[in-house]
């Protein structure tokens, strides 16, 4: 799975699907093309220091390498964003989280900038 590296592949999944769960944020946008699907990770400053970050990036690119593989629709980007609780959740709780979030996601029809949860 190939991984998003530019701000502009984030700022265009910021505006597309998303699902909340309490261990993770996912974003998921249909680029409109046959293309691998694709991966990126978010951690913001407000979870703590570089340290803590890191962890729930480790945390979380694991997760990915582990589940999102086998889902993971072609010519599409997700957004894994950390949340305050990731570091301190169980990896089984984060697995249900990310599952969870993934079957909301694929069950609603992708439309551009549509930011709903259904």
């Amino acid at each position: 799975m190939q991984r998003l590296k530019r701000r502009q592949d984030f700022v265009a999944a910021a505006r597309a699907l998303y699902a909340a769960t309490p261990g993770v944020v996912v974003q998921m946008r249909a680029r409109g093309d046959d293309g691998p699907a694709r991966v990126g990770f978010t951690a913001t400053k407000r979870l703590g220091n570089a340290v803590v970050r890191n962890r729930i990036k480790r945390r979380l690119r694991a997760l990915a390498s582990l589940h999102l593989e086998s889902v993971a629709r072609p010519g599409h980007d997700y957004v894994l964003i950390g949340r305050d609780t990731s570091a301190a959740r169980t990896f089984p709780e984060l697995e249900r989280d990310l599952g969870s979030a993934l079957k909301r996601l694929h069950r609603t029809a992708p439309t551009p900038a549509d930011r709903g949860t259904q």
